[in-house]
């Protein structure tokens, strides 16, 4: 299964890149895309309903200011879905955070710390681990280099 790494705007390669280098350290195949679920809401409607199709098992989220791009997508996927709040405008990321962690009953969404876009690849890599044994080993291995 692969990792769909979705962002709101191009200006926020930079604090996505950290989540797409550690499932490159996991040998976790990924995509990313640029789509917003304001300026292009079919676009990721669209994606969101046909990952599981595609051969997605997580779909990973970064979004700055209204950040609903992650409720968005989990609106419209079974997925699990991980939402990144990005610090963007003048509130230091805390107007993403609440907008990413307060889903209603049934629309989960995870959500790691603002501009936490490597903890997201973790996530996703023990998310992904639970049907797969070999990830799951070097996941293990990877944290056991955490107490050394």
């Amino acid at each position: 299964m692969k990792v769909a790494i979705l962002m709101g705007s191009d200006k926020d390669m930079s604090r996505m890149e950290a989540c797409a280098a550690v499932l490159d350290e996991f040998d976790i195949d990924h995509e990313v895309h640029v789509m917003s679920a304001h300026r292009t809401p079919e676009k990721v409607a669209l994606f969101a309903s046909t990952a599981r199709e595609n051969g997605f098992g997580v779909i990973i989220c970064g979004a700055g200011k209204a950040a609903h791009l992650a409720g968005a997508v989990a609106a419209h996927s079974t997925l699990p879905v991980i939402g990144i709040p990005i610090a963007a405008g003048g509130l230091g990321g805390v107007d993403a955070l609440y907008a990413t962690v307060q889903m209603p009953t049934g629309i989960p969404v995870a959500t790691v710390a603002i501009d936490s876009s490597a903890n997201a690849g973790y996530l996703a890599a023990s998310i992904l681990s639970v049907a797969d044994p070999a990830l799951a080993l070097r996941l293990a291995k990877y944290r056991e280099g955490l107490n050394g």
